[in-house]
């Protein structure tokens, strides 16, 4: 008889994650995560924008990293004031390098709908797929907001070359 952890492995993330953030760090790269913010998030809301917050998680902009199998703590500074962050693992939609885009994106979370701030309900988004049922991702797009860095928004990653490729990963 298969055991538990045979039908059903852990998810691949967590440890892209892990091998990517150690990649960037090997590297001298500053290692950010875009992360799809709702109420099962923490983070400064007032650094949210369109749903969206980019960190950065390098070791001198965060203190007590752990990127375990269920999310991403650490504690980060925002306009000088320390607070606990909190991301769970499916909310993170890319792990790339500030310096130069290199990375990988992820699909967002799929959740059918969740209450906005003014309690009301309101669709999410999902991968969009096609016909065929695969699914398509597309390039990280910048920073769109503030990451856990000092008062200053972080610089926009250069433009990706042209023939390079983000690969979806479940």
């Amino acid at each position: 008889m298969m055991s538990s952890a045979a039908d059903s492995p852990n998810s691949t993330k967590p440890y892209l994650l892990r091998a990517l953030y150690e990649w960037c760090t090997d590297n001298g790269l500053t290692p950010f995560i875009a992360v799809h913010v709702d109420g099962q998030v923490r983070v400064p809301r007032e650094h949210v924008k369109n749903g969206e917050i980019v960190l950065n998680i390098s070791f001198g902009a965060t203190g007590g990293l752990k990127i375990s199998n269920e999310d991403v703590r650490f504690k980060a500074r925002f306009g000088g004031v320390a607070r606990d962050i909190m991301v769970p693992i499916s909310h993170v939609t890319a792990i790339y390098a500030r310096e130069n885009g290199q990375g990988m994106a992820f699909p967002l979370p799929e959740l059918a709908e969740e209450a906005s701030d003014d309690g009301q309900s309101a669709p999410t988004a999902t991968s969009p797929s096609d016909a065929s049922g695969s699914n398509h991702l597309h390039a990280v797009p910048g920073a769109p907001a503030q990451a856990a860095e000092g008062d200053s928004p972080p610089p926009e990653p250069p433009p990706r070359p042209s023939g390079s490729h983000l690969k979806r990963v479940k």
